[in-house]
C-alpha cells in the first residue's frame, strides 16, 4: 500500500480522534482504508494518542477514554490536539481585540494560539494567569538581541498563584489580583461547555479564578474547539448566558449550534467555507 503523503502525522491523529469520538470506537483496518496509510502507521498513531491519554487502545482498534469529571490533562497532552481548529479560532478571535484596549487571557492551549495572533495588535494591556501566554508576549518584546523593546508591544500583567497541570496560575493570590482589575474583553479557554452545566473545569481552584475573570470583564469571549461541547468538568463557573460570544470551529454539529444560539447572542464559526 502506498502511503498518503498529503496528511501530516498531527492531521492523521486529529482525524483518528474525531472518528473515535464520533463513532464510539474504530478498528485499525477501517483507519487504514480511510487514511490511505499502512497498518503500521495507524498502529504508531494509536500508540502516540494512547500515550497522550486521549484514546484507549483495544484489540484491533481504539475507543474513547472515559474521563472522570476531575481528570485534568496537562498542557503538553492537549497542545497536539485540534491544531488547525485552534489556529482558525485564534485568527477569528484576534480580530475582536481593539488596539489600545485592556484584555484578559485565561490559560489553555487555544488562548496560547490566540496570544500569537495578538502580537500584531498594538498597545494592548494583557492580563493573564497563563505562564505560557505570558511567555509568548515576553519573547516577542525582545528585539535587537534582547536590548530593545518592540514598538507597540503589549504590556503584560501575569497574576500570581499556584500552577495547575495546564500551566495556569490559580488560587487566592490570582483571585485577588483579578478582582481589582477591569477588562474590556476576556478571552476564555474552557475544559468543557454544555447547555446544562455551562462552562466547567475539573480544577476547583481554577473554577474560582475563572469566575473572577468573568466578573471583571465587560465582554466575555469563549474560545474553544468543537470537542469541548458536551464535556462537563467537576465545577461549573459560568452559564452560557454569561458569555457574549462563542468562537469555535466548523466541526461543531448543527444541533450544538442551535442550542448555543438559543442561549447566547454571538456564535462565530471560524474556518468555515461557504
Amino acid at each position: 500500500m502506498s502511503e498518503n503523503q498529503n496528511l501530516l502525522a498531527e492531521q492523521r491523529r486529529a482525524l483518528i480522534i474525531d472518528e473515535v469520538r464520533r463513532r464510539g470506537g474504530v478498528r485499525v483496518n477501517e483507519l487504514t482504508r480511510k487514511l490511505k496509510v499502512s497498518d503500521m502507521t495507524v498502529r504508531r498513531d494509536l500508540d502516540a494518542l494512547a500515550r497522550q491519554g486521549v484514546i484507549e487502545k483495544v484489540h484491533g482498534g481504539a475507543v474513547p477514554v472515559v474521563e472522570a469529571s476531575t481528570h485534568e490533562p496537562g498542557f503538553e497532552a492537549k497542545s497536539g490536539l485540534e491544531l488547525s481548529a485552534k489556529e482558525d479560532i485564534a485568527r477569528a478571535a484576534a480580530a475582536m481585540a481593539v488596539p489600545g484596549s485592556a484584555i484578559a487571557l485565561s490559560g489553555g492551549t487555544t488562548t496560547f494560539a490566540l496570544a500569537h495572533q495578538l502580537l500584531d495588535v498594538p498597545d494592548l494591556t494583557v492580563v493573564t494567569n497563563s505562564v505560557r501566554v505570558a511567555d509568548v508576549f515576553h519573547s516577542a518584546q525582545q528585539v535587537l538581541g534582547g536590548t530593545g523593546h518592540r514598538p507597540g508591544a503589549a504590556t503584560v500583567v501575569l497574576t500570581g498563584g499556584v500552577r495547575t497541570p495546564s500551566d495556569s496560575l490559580v488560587g487566592p493570590v490570582a483571585d485577588q489580583a483579578i478582582r481589582s482589575l477591569h477588562f474590556d474583553v476576556l478571552f476564555l479557554g474552557v475544559h468543557g461547555i454544555s447547555a446544562e452545566a455551562g462552562l466547567s473545569t475539573p480544577n476547583l481552584a481554577e473554577a474560582e479564578t475563572n469566575r473572577r475573570f468573568v466578573q471583571s470583564a465587560r465582554r466575555v469571549v469563549v474560545v474553544a474547539d468543537h470537542t469541548k461541547w458536551g464535556t462537563v468538568g467537576l465545577s461549573s463557573f459560568a452559564t452560557l448566558e454569561d458569555v457574549d460570544t462563542f468562537v469555535t470551529d466548523a466541526g461543531l454539529s448543527a444541533g450544538a449550534r442551535e442550542e448555543i444560539t438559543e442561549s447566547l447572542p454571538g456564535l462565530v464559526v471560524a474556518g468555515e467555507t461557504d
